[in-house]
């Protein structure tokens, strides 16, 4: 079927993709936006999976400050020096550090969670289901469950994006590696809050960050 200009244009500002990508996806999927929507993401998703062997030792490290009580820093590398001063990778930047300060993170993602600490939440989750009264096959299930929603409520890359819930942190930085065409690698990140590890009154900083951020 023919495929129109304006049908074109309405692909490329859903997606960021380029005009005769547009064009192609509309095509293979006989003008159905949402097919056409989905073709692009598979096929980036794609690209980006292809990209991910190749070095990414450039890059830059963001900064962000909420109420000069909490602090973050964020290292985040592409392959180019020109990339890393791309708007896209710039709000990226912005946007982890933001995350991080909300929702404090203790690990990038799960392979930095040392083992110890993994057999001791498992001992832990064991230890309150232990009068539950479930069968003994169906409580293991039920407490490696439980270890695995851990690992990735801890870790960054699992979380759910402060700024769009619906997708993770590793998802929303695929999705910028996609629409700039590197290798776009989170590295590490650091947090600091005000008075941690001083005895003090509790106030919830974290929670006026995460509010913040949403609104």
């Amino acid at each position: 079927m023919a495929i129109s200009a304006k049908q074109v244009a309405e692909l490329r500002s859903i997606t960021g993709a380029g005009m005769m990508d547009c064009k192609k996806a509309l095509s293979e999927t006989d003008g159905d936006m949402g097919k056409a929507v989905e073709y692009l993401q598979k096929k980036n998703l794609a690209a980006v999976a292809k990209r991910s062997g190749r070095v990414a030792a450039e890059g830059a490290v963001g900064a962000y400050v909420h109420g000069g009580r909490i602090g973050v820093l964020v290292e985040i590398n592409s392959e180019t020096d020109f990339v890393a001063r791309n708007e896209d990778f710039q709000a990226l930047l912005k946007d982890v550090a933001m995350h991080v300060a909300a929702t404090n993170p203790l690990y990038l993602d799960e392979s930095e969670i040392p083992a110890e600490l993994v057999a001791k939440q498992h001992e832990i989750f064991l230890a309150q289901m232990v009068d539950s009264g479930k069968p003994e096959h169906i409580l293991g299930k039920i407490v490696e469950g439980k270890v695995a929603k851990w690992k990735k409520e801890v870790c960054l890359l699992d979380q759910p994006f402060v700024k769009d819930t619906d997708k993770t942190v590793g998802q929303h930085v695929t999705e910028i590696a996609s629409r700039i065409k590197e290798n776009i690698k989170v590295r590490r990140f650091v947090r600091f809050e005000v008075g941690v590890g001083i005895e003090k009154e509790a106030s919830d900083f974290a929670a006026e960050v995460a509010a913040a951020v949403q609104g």
